[in-house]
């Protein structure tokens, strides 16, 4: 096994003479993975009413078309942290692809809603697997300097996607074409899948497997030939004494439970913050804020939401290896929760005055866009990029996947129940309510959250070890 050379175990030998061909190849996997799950996230909000008028469904099958791809992702997150130990990185993030092109085939074929549902639980789950194994992979592959940035390059490949699915949604505004909106998502999933086959593997997953020749080689390309093994013989001593298999009790365990602690922290309060609802019934949300036209809802989801997400992502990228990952998120909670509970104000104006609807729409667009661009600078990115950071090697991929599973359980217990919270205790209180978690979560991250700025993986490690 450990004489196997590296174009044969780690990736195609056309990189072999080109690191930045390596690089890009790296990135283009990140990104794609990104774009994929962004679109899906983005393209149900126009889509909903096509399926609503054509397959007859009530308020509850709504909920569960729209709510159910982030059960299937709780369950595919869990799976791509046992596959991403036992198959690699890259061909989990082959696998995501497989599953995001069967999903969308399933949707865009289906003939009833039990068949759509079960296309949008494989896509579902095929977005779980990708968003434990594509940030897992790109964190494993940075350098110190740059891994913030690119695992942020991800969580801006989100925001690109849902602005993509907007902008399908905005040409076909009429929701009759909802199975061309949901099928297109097949695209990049082809482009994934030649991408991850193009891909090297993980250099620490390599090491685990006893491939030390082709570790060495993928990092002599990233690093070059003269500082890659002082970065091989790092890892090599970080795993040395992970002889044993990892079992899933075992992350459980005390030695463990700062890292997980703070990774399912930053997981619920990146989802009970309201990111899902606003992403997912962003249509809606605006129609009850005074858009009377599908047309307008969709014009304001798109470059109200979309475009604001993509554009304040990019700050997150700019200076999340500068000032770091804590002034971030406290900065971005501090905006949501102000934008949210001005949101809540103005559906108060609406529901309350009946000359006011037209101020309560521009108030609601004002206050989502500080809302989504407080969050695409801060939980979006910065979320994500810290989990694949904390964990130490030996639980990385478990620990990944169980925060990543959390995140999905609280996504799905958001959507799932937004429209009845909404119906039972207003637009208003629900907003507060979501306004009152940011306050929380502001606190906890001001006690729980250890700047991880600038160190290596495995200076992060020796953090739980004092």
């Amino acid at each position: 096994m450990a004489t196997q050379s590296a174009s044969t175990s780690a990736a195609p030998a056309f990189w072999a003479r080109s690191p930045t061909t390596l690089v890009a190849i790296v990135v283009l996997v990140i990104l794609t993975s990104g774009l994929l799950f962004g679109y899906d996230q983005g393209v149900i909000s126009g889509a909903l009413s096509g399926i609503k008028q054509e397959l007859d469904l009530s308020p509850l099958l709504i909920e569960v078309v729209t709510s159910w791809v982030t059960l299937g992702a709780l369950f595919g997150s869990l799976a791509a942290g046992e596959l991403a130990d036992l198959i690699g990185r890259k061909r989990t993030v082959l696998a995501a692809a497989v599953l995001f092109i069967l999903g969308a085939l399933i949707q865009v074929s289906a003939p009833r809603t039990t068949v759509l549902v079960a296309g949008r639980l494989i896509v579902g789950f095929g977005v779980g697997v990708a968003a434990v194994a594509a940030p897992l992979y790109g964190s494993e592959l940075a350098q110190a300097a740059w891994r913030g940035r690119l695992v942020s390059a991800y969580q801006m490949a989100i925001t690109v996607g849902i602005f993509l699915a907007y902008l399908v949604n905005g040409a076909l505004s009429d929701g009759a074409d909802w199975r061309l909106m949901l099928g297109l998502a097949a695209v990049p999933g082809l482009l994934l899948a030649v991408f991850a086959l193009m891909a090297p593997e993980s250099p620490r997953w390599l090491i685990k497997q006893g491939r030390r020749e082709a570790a060495g080689t993928i990092l002599a390309r990233l690093l070059g030939k003269d500082d890659y093994q002082a970065e091989l013989s790092e890892i090599e001593n970080a795993l040395r004494l992970e002889t044993n298999a990892v079992s899933w009790r075992e992350v459980f365990q005390p030695v463990y439970r700062k890292p997980l602690a703070i990774g399912i922290g930053l997981a619920i309060f990146q989802q009970v913050t309201g990111i899902n609802a606003i992403i997912y019934y962003a249509n809606p949300i605006f129609a009850a804020s005074g858009f009377a036209t599908p047309q307008a809802q969709a014009a304001a989801t798109t470059w109200g939401i979309g475009a604001t997400n993509v554009l304040a992502t990019l700050i997150a990228i700019a200076f999340i290896d500068r000032i770091g990952r804590v002034p971030l998120l406290l900065a971005g909670l501090v905006g949501m929760g102000v934008s949210l509970a001005t949101v809540g104000f103005a559906f108060h104006f609406v529901e309350t005055s009946g000359d006011g609807v037209s101020y309560g729409a521009i108030i609601t667009v004002v206050a989502l866009v500080i809302f989504i661009a407080s969050f695409a600078f801060s939980l979006g990115p910065v979320v994500w990029t810290v989990i694949n950071e904390i964990f130490p090697s030996r639980i990385r991929s478990r620990g990944v996947a169980i925060a990543t599973a959390v995140n999905w359980g609280a996504a799905f217990l958001v959507s799932e129940f937004f429209l009845s919270l909404v119906e039972v205790a207003g637009r208003p209180a629900t907003f507060w309510l979501f306004a009152a978690l940011c306050l929380l979560g502001w606190i906890w991250v001001y006690r729980k959250v250890p700047e991880t700025k600038g160190r290596s993986l495995e200076d992060i490690e020796r953090l739980w070890r004092v």
